[in-house]
């Protein structure tokens, strides 16, 4: 949404609006207003899926023996829910996949796995933890924020592609959390994890 520009043609607020120029849907309630706090929709949040439960157990499995019919079972599973074809289909046919036949080594499965998650589990709150757990965090962390030019009210300039904000990963030190100061207060033992 251009700034100034709400649903319906009304003028919006200078400041009210995305920086990014990217609005989420998933999990909003259908009868939410943007522009009303009064509004409040109670909305069940999962804590856990199904769909993450056999991702998990997809990657755990390729990690522990590989490629295997118990790892094309549990990703079959979510792809079968989204209407996708199934894994083996999937990367053997040369009409749908760039790596024919990657399914069939555990690197290639590995990354046909993060790929699931990244797109099933989506604005759900594992893509911090799964980036790091997959130490590729200074790949993605490390590069500006983009989105667009929101503070244009033209199509053409509005869809430009901008930088709007820096962030940094220092790695090894962003792999791990801090420890507290006050649990390293109470046991002598604790060495602070390297670069906090």
């Amino acid at each position: 949404m251009r700034n100034g520009e709400v649903p319906g043609g009304k003028m919006g607020s200078s400041n009210d609006y995305l920086v990014s120029g990217y609005g989420l849907k998933k999990y909003i309630h259908p009868d939410t207003q943007g522009d009303s706090y009064a509004n409040l929709i109670n909305y069940p949040w999962p804590l856990i899926r199904l769909s993450e439960l056999y991702l998990n157990y997809a990657e755990a499995y390729n990690e522990y023996k590989g490629p295997g019919v118990e790892v094309y079972a549990a990703l079959n599973e979510v792809r079968k829910r989204a209407g996708l074809p199934n894994v083996e289909d999937a990367w053997s046919d040369p009409s749908l996949a760039r790596t024919v036949g990657k399914h069939l080594s555990q690197d290639g499965l590995r990354e046909i796995i993060q790929q699931e998650r990244l797109i099933e589990l989506a604005f759900e709150g594992h893509r911090y933890d799964d980036i790091r757990r997959w130490k590729q965090a200074e790949e993605y962390f490390a590069t500006p924020v983009q989105g667009w030019s929101v503070t244009e009210n033209q199509a053409a300039r509005f869809y430009t592609l901008i930088n709007v904000g820096e962030r940094s990963f220092i790695t090894p030190r962003d792999y791990f959390q801090p420890i507290r100061t006050e649990e390293l207060s109470r046991n002598p033992n604790l060495i602070q994890n390297l670069g906090w």
